[in-house]
């Protein structure tokens, strides 16, 4: 019976390349980074670094896909690290290298991989290493990903599972302790108009994992998840994606207290919903999706606290998608918060206490507390009333002071703007 709950009985903490480099990451930028999680994030419990899409394509250059490019594979049709980015992958060694590094830091390595089988494996009719069968007898040939050209999806059948065998073993004898696993959670090319079409290789997934011999956390995506699959999700995954792409824009954030809200009640120890990555600090250096290129977040400084204190008390895993090397002192003070760290990390019963308008509050429970965070999703500035049941002392998680004891707490929240208190 798979253990894998066990492997992030908190929701998992850390970096992801793909909001800052994109497609066209390297492996110094990777190492910088991790650099940087060691040093200053590290101590408050941050820990992935995770390589994400295209670390197989040397001509990857933003976050836009070259379709049909030429991929680094082996004899299997396993993707292989491209060495032009990549170096220390060289000679056949793939990430080894690159994982023994961030685990030196006391941090953990993950990749992000695409569902199924790579179509130049599927060209070449690569064996499937382990069993008498081929890649292209195993590729479901109109099972395709809508937003790149990479892979087809795979038969449901014992070959298909063994190729699942054969890349995950592989990733585990690296050191990958991570996998964000693509175009599976939707599949939004829709096969027989179904978007939960690739339940099956979820599975397989689930079975390669538990017997890899490694504990390797799982992340699907992209979303919106459906939440009628649920059930099949905390069965098989450890995260999961509640919305596409998420970028620092505002109407995507204002549409996350919807997701939130339907995905209330489902997180458990080892399956944690995920609103996504975290798009703050230096950001888009390689691409102008969503706004400048090479910018700094364009949220507020209302809407990052409204950003960090939904995806807190809703208790999401946290990536961040910034250059941490090029953060801000603002930036980092977001992350290196300690209270705001043990309510994302411990605690529980996460749930919408009252929606009224522009006003809304969230609460949850934690050891001998309570938080609660007041929401103003308003353009103008609004006074919100958190409802006490007597006399509390209030911490202000945010400013880091303790309001003292109270029986009334009303507070003037910004437009756009969060308040976050710990209630004892």
């Amino acid at each position: 019976m798979s253990n894998f709950k066990q492997w992030a009985t908190q929701p998992p903490l850390g970096w992801n390349s793909w909001d800052c480099f994109g497609a066209a990451v390297t492996e110094e930028q990777i190492r910088e980074n991790a650099d940087y999680m060691a040093k200053y994030l590290k101590p408050y419990g941050w820990e992935y670094i995770v390589c994400d899409i295209q670390w197989y394509e040397p001509k990857a250059y933003s976050n836009d896909y070259n379709n049909f490019a030429e991929l680094c594979m082996d004899e299997y049709g396993r993707l292989m690290p491209a060495v032009n980015r990549f170096p220390s992958a060289a000679d056949g060694r793939g990430f080894t290298a690159l994982a023994e590094y961030v685990h030196s830091l006391g941090l953990k390595f993950g990749i992000h991989i695409m569902r199924g089988v790579p179509r130049q494996a599927v060209a070449q009719n690569c064996p499937v290493y382990g069993v008498d069968a081929t890649c292209r007898e195993i590729a479901h040939h109109f099972s395709v990903c809508s937003w790149n050209t990479d892979m087809y999806g795979v038969k449901n059948c014992d070959a298909a599972q063994q190729y699942y065998h054969s890349i995950i073993n592989m990733y585990a004898e690296w050191g990958v302790d991570f996998i964000k696993c693509d175009d599976i959670c939707v599949t939004e090319f829709r096969r027989w108009d179904n978007p939960y079409s690739a339940d099956y290789e979820i599975e397989m997934l689930r079975k390669a994992i538990d017997a890899c011999g490694r504990e390797i956390v799982l992340s699907l995506s992209p979303g919106p998840a459906l939440r009628d699959k649920a059930e099949h999700l905390c069965q098989n995954a450890n995260m999961w994606r509640l919305t596409g792409d998420f970028w620092d824009k505002w109407d995507k954030l204002l549409d996350m207290f919807d997701k939130c809200k339907l995905w209330e009640g489902v997180t458990a120890e080892g399956n944690f919903p995920d609103c996504d990555m975290l798009p703050i600090g230096r950001i888009a250096k390689n691409s102008t999706y969503y706004g400048p290129n090479n910018r700094m977040s364009q949220f507020t400084v209302p809407e990052h606290y409204t950003l960090m204190t939904l995806w807190g008390i809703f208790r999401s895993p946290l990536m961040i998608g910034g250059n941490l090397p090029e953060n801000d002192d603002f930036t980092l003070s977001l992350l290196t918060n300690s209270e705001y760290m043990q309510m994302n990390q411990h605690s529980s019963n996460a749930r919408e206490f009252s929606r009224d308008g522009d006003k809304v509050i969230w609460v949850s429970d934690g050891e001998n507390c309570r938080y609660a965070a007041l929401f103003n999703t308003g353009d103008t500035e609004c006074e919100i009333t958190l409802p006490l049941d007597g006399a509390r002392t209030i911490y202000d998680i945010w400013a880091k002071k303790e309001i003292g004891e109270v029986t009334d707490l009303t507070v003037p929240v910004a437009p756009h703007g969060a308040k976050l208190y710990k209630i004892q």
